[in-house]
């Protein structure tokens, strides 16, 4: 078995924020090697904000972005279990990541059960019409219509649901991703309840500006 170093450890629960426990057990587990002691607390930590679901979590702060020039205004509301993470920069900065998601990516929900389920029969029906009419898959059997079908809900989800999209800031990951990434380093439950979302002049007649696409322009 691999010698665990103090520095090894110092060095794991920098790169991942566990506790230095964790990260010992995680490098013993692993040889000594450092990047799979990496994916060992990743895996513990997905776990561990399953057991983390059903607490409470009735602190945290209300966040805010205000697109450069006043053109675009998010208010999100993110919780935590206790004031003290709910202070800490850690917490801050992922709030603050979030707004400005949000007034990049647009979405409309925060969660998929958010969506009405008549919205999803309409994606349905939309789907599957167009397979149907599409000549390439004339005669393809009901399963290969319906996997196109629910391709077509995963790819609305990533669209409208903030829990599904590709976090603006490192695409390689959605937002619920990184939310659990928080949730394994302040040890407690984190969830996003709900946002709004402003933009300027919405709803009148006037020039439309994709928003968006600058907002995430700023951040990538």
């Amino acid at each position: 078995m691999a010698e665990v170093t103090a520095s090894a450890v110092k060095q794991l629960r920098e790169k991942t924020g566990a506790g230095m426990m964790e990260c010992k057990n995680a490098l013993v587990e692993a040889g000594g090697n450092d990047e799979v002691a990496v994916d060992i607390l990743r895996k513990r930590g997905l776990a561990s904000a399953k057991k983390r679901e059903g607490r409470i979590a009735a602190e945290g702060i209300v966040g805010q972005y205000i697109h450069m020039g006043g053109k675009v205004g998010v208010l999100v509301e993110v919780n935590c279990e206790t004031d003290f993470v709910a202070r800490s920069e850690e917490f801050q900065q992922l709030v603050k990541d979030i707004a400005m998601h949000v007034a990049a990516a647009e979405p409309r929900y925060v969660s998929q059960q958010e969506v009405p389920a008549a919205e999803l029969d309409k994606e349905r029906e939309i789907a599957r019409a167009q397979a149907q009419n599409d000549p390439k898959m004339a005669n393809k059997p009901e399963q290969v219509i319906s996997k196109i079908v629910e391709g077509r809900l995963h790819k609305f989800y990533e669209e409208n649901v903030l829990m599904d999209q590709p976090f603006v800031k490192d695409p390689a990951k959605t937002v619920s991703e990184l939310v659990t990434e928080k949730v394994a380093k302040t040890g407690e439950k984190i969830t996003i309840r709900r946002f709004t979302r402003y933009k300027m002049g919405e709803g009148l007649e006037r020039r439309e500006e994709d928003f968006g696409s600058e907002v995430a322009s700023m951040v990538g």
